[in-house]
């Protein structure tokens, strides 16, 4: 089983909603997603580029991995990042978690992937760490199981 892993730094974003309306010059409704979503897509494609170069791009079924972790607030006390760190204590906070799997899996369209309907597993999760990031691993998964 092949796989890749990265990173990306920063604090962990969720694929916000697309925005319709009506443009009465065009006479059309019409959608776009909004920028810092855009923005956050492209870091993350940038950061995979970085990392590789890399294309599964025969089809194959893909398991895809991350893991999204946010820095305690510095108001914290100390006793309560503690817990925070050793996972006693986790981030049920925004951005819901799906919503950051599908920002994942977009920017990654085309990019490490034919497209995302290769991705046949997901798994997810949300914790604190010292530094926020995302990581995500990316295998491909056997046909012969």
């Amino acid at each position: 089983m092949s796989g890749i892993c990265f990173k990306v730094p920063g604090k962990p974003q969720g694929k916000a909603r697309a925005r319709t309306g009506y443009n009465p010059r065009t006479k059309q409704v019409m959608s776009h997603t909004p920028d810092n979503t855009v923005l956050y897509e492209n870091f993350i494609k940038t950061c995979y580029m970085q990392t590789t170069d890399k294309i599964f791009d025969n089809g194959s079924p893909l398991s895809i991995c991350i893991v999204a972790c946010f820095e305690p607030v510095k108001s914290t006390s100390k006793k309560q990042r503690e817990l925070m760190l050793w996972n006693k204590i986790r981030p049920t906070k925004k951005p819901d978690i799906d919503n950051i799997v599908k920002a994942v899996l977009d920017a990654l369209n085309g990019v490490a992937y034919k497209d995302d309907t290769q991705v046949v597993q997901v798994m997810a999760t949300k914790k604190y760490g010292d530094k926020a990031f995302v990581e995500v691993a990316i295998f491909e998964l056997s046909t012969e199981e």
